[in-house]
């Protein structure tokens, strides 16, 4: 596949709109279906995409694992900090409440945050679990 014209240019017209459409899944996931979850999952797909096509080699030079062990704690991080920062204000774990004085832009911004935190997550253990397995028995 990675010397195929067809599928080289295929991929190159679809890695970025794919990427784009995780983006808009990731910020718009708060207002309608979609978030963190399935923007992770989309985004790492883009990359699986490109690792196929292209090779590993080329991929992980694109995204190390390196680079995805640490996302993968940033993302994780991110989303206990919001939740703990409910109970630090004497208040329950994801009290969005407690992140602003006017609620409604306390909840946008919570669940914005916790997205942002899954999203990452998300994305770097998909990722890191497609590396790991493509490079099983390699040395």
């Amino acid at each position: 596949m990675k010397n195929n014209p067809v599928f080289r240019t295929t991929t190159k017209i679809l890695f970025a709109p794919i990427i784009v459409y995780g983006l808009y899944v990731q910020f718009h996931g708060d207002f309608g279906p979609g978030g963190g979850f399935q923007a992770g999952v989309i985004l790492a797909a883009a990359i699986i995409l490109y690792c196929l096509i292209f090779g590993i080699k080329k991929s992980q030079t694109l995204i190390t694992i390196r680079f995805l062990k640490l996302s993968m704690c940033f993302g994780l991080i991110l989303y206990c900090i919001t939740g703990f920062f409910g109970i630090f204000s004497g208040s329950n774990f994801l009290d969005y409440n407690t992140l602003n004085s006017n609620h409604i832009f306390a909840q946008e911004l919570g669940i914005f945050i916790v997205e942002l935190g899954v999203g990452i997550c998300v994305f770097s253990v998909m990722l890191l679990i497609f590396y790991l397995f493509v490079s099983r028995g390699k040395k």
